[in-house]
């Protein structure tokens, strides 16, 4: 954790292993907490709207269910507005046997999306899609957009933004497509692209962009917005 952030808590509204990966690798340490939304019932016509919304529908899911905890472990019901809420959510984290100790607690949100030939693609809803997707890639291009929302639950203070990165590749054998749908994993990622995965890796020929934001959490972008959420008043 960069030293000049100074001392707070960090949640990550994500059960990708992904994200996880690249926030234990850029030295945080943090809780996790799912969001539990129903993604398809949110649509934007832009890709970069979409991901936005969806980062912010998550956070404020997420913000109630600590909400609901936080009540749930008062001896009696209370009703929580404006800043109280905050303070509240803060001294209840689940896990975090520090928090009192904390300036602030910052909960991290994400949403990202795989462009290809202007249109959106989520994850696949199942096998077909997925083996057509990837097939679309070979010889091809594709574009990831990612967004990183950030929230600091002690003073309300919530900004976002998001990152596109372009992906070239080479002609992608058949059996290595098969291989990949058999395997599953692609069939829990946006737009069926993982081009870090071992057997996809050698047919990437180009990102303009970083790896991290393709893997779904762009750590440049994650730092600029955490410093924001810590410097705002």
């Amino acid at each position: 954790m960069e030293a000049n952030l100074g001392q707070f808590k960090l949640i990550l509204g994500s059960s990708s292993i992904a994200r996880r990966k690249i926030l234990a690798d850029m030295g945080y340490e943090f809780t996790l907490v799912s969001a539990d939304i129903d993604e398809k019932s949110i649509r934007k016509e832009k890709p970069e709207e979409l991901v936005m919304a969806l980062a912010e529908a998550k956070a404020d899911a997420i913000v109630s269910k600590l909400r609901i905890t936080q009540v749930q472990q008062e001896a009696q019901p209370t009703v929580l507005i404006a800043a109280d809420t905050a303070k509240a959510i803060v001294q209840r984290i689940p896990g975090d046997d520090n928090t009192e100790e904390a300036e602030s607690t910052l909960l991290i949100t994400c949403d990202q999306v795989v462009v290809y030939e202007d249109a959106v693609r989520e994850k696949p809803s199942h096998v077909e899609e997925a083996r057509e997707y990837i097939r679309g890639y070979s010889k091809g291009h594709a574009a990831t957009v990612s967004s990183v929302l950030v929230t600091n639950l002690k003073t309300g203070f919530r900004k976002g933004d998001v990152d596109r990165v372009e992906i070239y590749f080479h002609e992608i054998p058949e059996e290595v497509i098969e291989k990949l749908i058999e395997e599953g994993m692609v069939l829990k990622v946006a737009g069926a692209l993982i081009i870090e995965h071992p057997l996809v890796l050698p047919y990437v020929k180009e990102v303009v962009g970083t790896t991290d934001s393709v893997m779904g959490l762009p750590k440049t972008l994650t730092e600029k917005l955490l410093k924001e959420a810590l410097g705002a008043k």
